[in-house]
């Protein structure tokens, strides 16, 4: 079977569904495949059992357990992304395997917010999700109304608890089975992934796409062309760099200003050099021992170098390639930044003496 192409001709968006065991993440993430298909005609429905033997993927070295499907509203492109298990949710979003635009919290109307319901709406926060729309799950098996507004009521607090418009999130009803199985009673299967669908078109923003942002290029070599003056090279991260355009070089040294005078790819001259691309950008006045590899090529003003800052860390088991003993408080391990690595020390939060191996923790 070739390859279909990729359409290109809508907005793509990357999602997920996070919430508590059992509360219907992998159900509703089949009956959004298969409510697009029969609504709009758009992609095609996938299975439950498909989505739910999530393949292991390897990301930067741990395996993590996600499936993923693509579906399509009218005006827009999804690919989604869901996780059997708590620690591949854990994982997957501390490494940013899979950078989420927005989320889809499912919570069950018959049990209400429960501990990972917390979890993840707290590691949305710490790994800066923006958006989170919430579907309240199994509420056909809910005969009370006051019930449903009173889990409604508290998930909104939650969400408002970890720094999330509460008030303001969309908060749909409804049965993720029904919609699975192409039932619609009281609007709360079909209807009710559909206006979901809906939310997730009106109310997470298309994300700025990685030209539009301002210019960045980690540096990964540096040559000094006789006549010419010194190049730097490497992958442009974001943004778009010009001939004429001033620019800092950012990190390990003083910050510098410079002005690029030649951006060349594949030796050959460009106007610019864009986001994606691999180019070599020649720098005024700069001598080659003033830049080294590691440091960035950034818009002045945009970014500000840091030696000390607070992350939440997950540590790689035994099993994963990580270590197999503890680590305490003065550990100091190598960070590797984008092209470089550099020796930093750690500090545990207070009453944390040790850290184990497969534990999240935050630290700085």
């Amino acid at each position: 079977m070739s390859k279909s192409k990729f359409e290109r001709n809508k907005p793509h968006l990357n999602v997920g569904t996070i919430g508590h065991v059992d509360h219907g993440k992998t159900t509703l993430t089949a009956a959004l495949t298969r409510v697009c298909h029969e609504v709009w005609g758009t992609g095609s429905a996938s299975a439950f059992d498909q989505i739910d033997n999530a393949p292991e993927e390897k990301a930067r070295g741990i395996t993590i357990a996600t499936s993923h499907v693509e579906y399509d509203s009218p005006n827009r492109h999804y690919a989604h992304v869901d996780c059997p298990g708590h620690a591949d949710y854990v994982k997957n979003m501390i490494t940013g395997a899979a950078q989420m635009d927005g989320a889809i919290l499912v919570c069950s109307a018959a049990d209400g917010p429960m501990p990972q319901t917390r979890e993840h709406i707290l590691l949305s926060r710490q790994v800066g999700v923006p958006f989170i729309v919430v579907f309240l799950n199994k509420a056909d098996m809910v005969d009370d109304e006051e019930l449903l507004e009173l889990v409604e009521m508290e998930v909104r607090d939650l969400l408002s608890q970890y720094d999330f418009p509460g008030d303001d999130t969309p908060i749909i009803t409804g049965s993720a089975l029904m919609a699975l199985e192409g039932k619609d009673d009281n609007e709360m299967g079909t209807t009710a992934v559909k206006k979901l669908v809906e939310a997730l078109d009106d109310y997470i923003p298309e994300p700025e796409r990685a030209i539009d942002q301002p210019f960045l290029m980690p540096i990964e070599d540096v040559f000094s062309i006789s006549g010419r003056g010194t190049v730097v090279t490497g992958r442009v991260e974001r943004g778009v760099i010009k001939t004429g355009d001033e620019v800092e070089i950012v990190g390990i040294k003083d910050t510098v200003k410079t002005t690029c005078t030649g951006v060349e790819m594949f030796r050959k001259l460009l106007d610019e050099g864009r986001a994606g691309e691999n180019i070599g950008a020649l720098l005024r006045g700069t001598k080659r021992d003033d830049v080294e590899r590691g440091q960035v090529l950034a818009v002045p003003g945009s970014i500000t170098p840091h030696t000390k800052f607070e992350c939440e860390v997950y540590v790689l088991s035994k099993e994963e390639g990580g270590r197999h003993t503890p680590f305490f408080k003065g550990y100091r391990p190598q960070f590797y930044f984008r092209t470089t690595d550099v020796t930093g020390s750690c500090e545990l939060p207070e009453g944390v003496e040790m850290v184990m191996p497969g534990d999240n923790v935050k630290m700085s």
